[in-house]
C-alpha cells in the first residue's frame, strides 16, 4: 500500500480536531489568564502532569538569557488552521517574524528567571525550534494548542561551563479559541500575553524542580503539532 504523504494526513487530521472542538468553541474550555496573573501556570491544569515528590535542586540565579531563533526556521503566514512550517506568529505586525518570536521567548524568560534567586549565577542559553501560535482562522473558530519548543542549557556566568543541559523543552499548551479567545482580548489578555505568562512558569520550573518543566499532554491537537 502507497505510504499516506504528510500533505494529506495534516489536513485529515485538521479536519477531525475541527470537528471536534467546534462544538465547545463557543464556552470557555479554558479560563483565560488575567496579564496579572498569580504566580502559577498559566495553562489549563486538567492536561497538567502529576506532581513528583519533592527534592533537592540547585541553587540558581539567571543573570543573562540569550535566545537564538534559527533563520533556518520557515515561517508560514497563510491563514489556515494549521499551516505548516516552524514559525507561525500573527500579533505583531508583518515583518521579521524570527526577531518578534526571539523578543517574545526572551522578555518571558527574563520575567520568569527574575523569580528565581539562586546561589550560582548562570546564563540561560536558548535555542528555538518552533513556535506555532494560532492564525486568525483557528483563534476565532476552534482554538488549537501553541506549540513552543526549544533546548535551553544554563552555563556558569563566570567560567561558561554547562550545569545543566541542554534539554530539550516542549512547552506546547493550550490555546483559547472563538468566544474565549474574544473575551480574552477584550480583557487584554492577548496570545502574547498568554504566552509570556507561560514560558515565565516554564523557566521558574525549570529552575526550582530537580524534574524542571514537565510538558503537558495535549492530546488530538498536540499529536497534530508534531507532524
Amino acid at each position: 500500500m502507497a505510504t499516506i504523504s504528510t500533505r494529506i494526513i495534516r489536513p485529515v487530521l485538521a479536519f477531525a480536531a475541527a470537528a471536534g472542538l467546534g462544538a465547545c468553541a463557543s464556552v470557555d474550555a479554558v479560563s483565560p489568564i488575567e496579564p496579572a496573573s498569580r504566580n502559577i501556570a498559566p495553562a489549563t491544569t486538567l492536561n497538567a502532569p502529576v506532581e513528583a515528590p519533592a527534592q533537592s535542586v540547585a541553587s540558581y540565579k539567571v543573570v543573562g538569557v540569550t535566545v537564538n531563533v534559527p533563520e533556518t526556521l520557515r515561517v508560514n503566514e497563510a491563514n489556515r488552521y494549521y499551516p505548516g512550517g516552524d514559525i507561525v506568529w500573527r500579533e505583531d505586525p508583518i515583518g521579521n517574524r524570527h526577531e518578534q518570536v526571539r523578543v517574545i521567548i526572551q522578555t518571558a524568560l527574563e520575567k520568569g528567571a527574575a523569580r528565581v534567586d539562586g546561589d550560582q549565577d548562570v546564563i540561560a542559553e536558548v535555542s528555538v525550534s518552533r513556535f506555532h501560535a494560532l492564525t486568525e482562522k483557528a483563534r476565532y473558530t476552534v482554538g488549537g494548542v501553541h506549540a513552543i519548543q526549544f533546548s535551553l542549557r544554563l552555563v556558569d556566568a563566570e567560567t561558561g561551563a554547562v550545569v545543566r543541559g541542554p534539554k530539550f523543552i516542549k512547552a506546547d499548551f493550550e490555546a483559547l479559541g472563538g468566544q474565549a479567545a474574544v473575551r480574552a482580548e477584550a480583557r487584554g489578555v492577548t496570545q502574547k500575553v498568554r504566552i509570556t505568562d507561560h514560558l515565565a512558569y516554564v523557566i521558574e520550573q525549570e529552575l526550582t524542580r530537580p524534574q524542571g518543566f514537565v510538558e503537558y499532554d495535549n492530546g488530538l491537537m498536540g499529536a497534530i503539532n508534531q507532524l
